[in-house]
């Protein structure tokens, strides 16, 4: 497979958070803080620069609602609830996910489940798919780890929080740089 590099264009991005949810979050054993921190950041810099975003919860019956740190920020929008694990197995998750958007990134728990079926599911549409390794979670930090590992070898760019914002934001002026900034202390 040949390697392309690739650095994100906030116009041609979509921001996906899967499934951080109450009850999956109080299970996570490993820097769920971190995580939800760096998932906040990236809803409030995607609102900051309106890169349009999708929620998703995975049967938020049994598993509960998002969890309040990062619904905060999506006042007005609906998560898309599912059943099926990549978020490309539910028709309302396909309806918001823009064709003329050919970057997505992803951020969210499980990792080694709902994010790399989704992950796999959009390399297959065309995507160029970005995974935020400090973004993502699981339960077993060795599944996490190979979670990655499987998305980079089929194609996934593996990226972190601060590299992504900052290669939305492009140059380092202007009022969403200085928030941008506040928020990746």
């Amino acid at each position: 497979m040949t390697k392309v590099a690739c650095v994100v264009d906030r116009n041609q991005s979509q921001l996906v958070i899967v499934d951080m949810q109450t009850r999956l979050s109080s299970v996570m054993t490993d820097h769920i803080d971190d995580v939800v921190k760096n998932c906040a950041t990236l809803l409030q810099s995607a609102a900051l620069l309106e890169i349009p975003t999708i929620l998703t919860e995975q049967y938020p019956k049994g598993l509960g609602p998002t969890v309040p740190n990062l619904s905060q920020y999506m006042v007005g929008k609906k998560a898309v609830e599912k059943t099926a694990f990549s978020c490309c197995g539910e028709p309302a998750f396909n309806r918001q996910l823009l064709g003329d958007h050919s970057q997505v990134i992803l951020a969210g728990m499980e990792a080694h489940i709902c994010v790399l079926q989704t992950a796999l599911d959009l390399l297959a549409q065309g995507k160029t798919v970005f995974v935020l390794e400090d973004a993502v979670i699981s339960r077993n930090p060795e599944n996490k780890r190979n979670a990655l590992n499987r998305m980079r070898e089929a194609g996934v760019i593996i990226s972190n929080t601060e590299s992504l914002v900052f290669e939305w934001l492009g140059v380092a002026e202007g009022d969403a740089f200085k928030k941008i900034s506040q928020l990746v202390r």
